[in-house]
């Protein structure tokens, strides 16, 4: 069990990183501004089933084999990229056939999956549990892959209220911005595929190195 110090100086570290948006953020400011606040807490839990898994491979070492290698890093990279992209190029081809029907809602289904594999697609996420969590294990407190799940656990609770923080004032403004606007449903779309897009090709183009 780590001590009651580390634990507080880890949690008040995850804080700051938790409040500094990513693509996982932006994804559930995104999802609520254009289905509300259901939809982004929704989204929340499938982002944060992606962490437990991520941190699950950082305790396994796991994460370890996709440091190591240039190639499965690179690829789980381009594939986060290009799904990324995928809901961006949806979100704006949705956009320009609204004028002939509006397009469905996603279910709650869709909207878990999408949390989740943006999450677990972004090996920039995986390669944060892997550096970050060990700096707070103490070996002189038990296995290390036991205190990796304990602060792994902490993070994820933490993020589960800070997230769910953002889904609901995502989904305030939304819901405001549909009220005082006439063309929300489309303009949201075309921002939303924007977002999604530029998240892509930042992902794709970004630097692979792992610091």
């Amino acid at each position: 069990m780590p001590a009651p110090s580390a634990i507080g100086l880890f949690l008040l570290a995850a804080l700051v990183l938790l409040l500094i948006p990513g693509p996982a953020v932006l994804n559930i400011i995104t999802c609520s501004i254009a289905q509300g606040k259901r939809a982004g807490l929704v989204c929340v839990l499938g982002t944060h089933l992606a962490s437990l898994m991520h941190i699950t491979a950082a305790a396994l070492g796991l994460s370890a084999l996709l440091m190591s290698s240039a190639l499965a890093f690179s690829a789980v990279k381009y594939l986060g990229a290009a799904y990324l992209v995928y809901l961006g190029a949806r979100a704006l081809l949705a956009a320009e056939g609204s004028h002939r029907a509006h397009a469905a809602p996603k279910g709650s289904a869709q909207l878990f999956a999408q949390g989740f594999w943006v999450n677990l697609l972004n090996p920039k996420t995986a390669l944060f549990f892997f550096a970050f969590l060990p700096q707070f294990v103490d070996p002189a407190r038990g296995a290390a892959a036991g205190q990796i799940f304990l602060f792994g656990a902490l993070f994820v609770m933490l993020g589960l209220c800070t997230d769910s923080g953002y889904a609901l004032l995502a989904g305030a403004v939304g819901q405001w911005w549909q009220q005082t606007n006439a063309r929300f449903r489309q303009t949201r779309r075309y921002a939303t595929g924007c977002v999604y897009i530029g998240l892509g090709l930042t992902a794709a183009f970004a630097g692979s190195e792992r610091k």
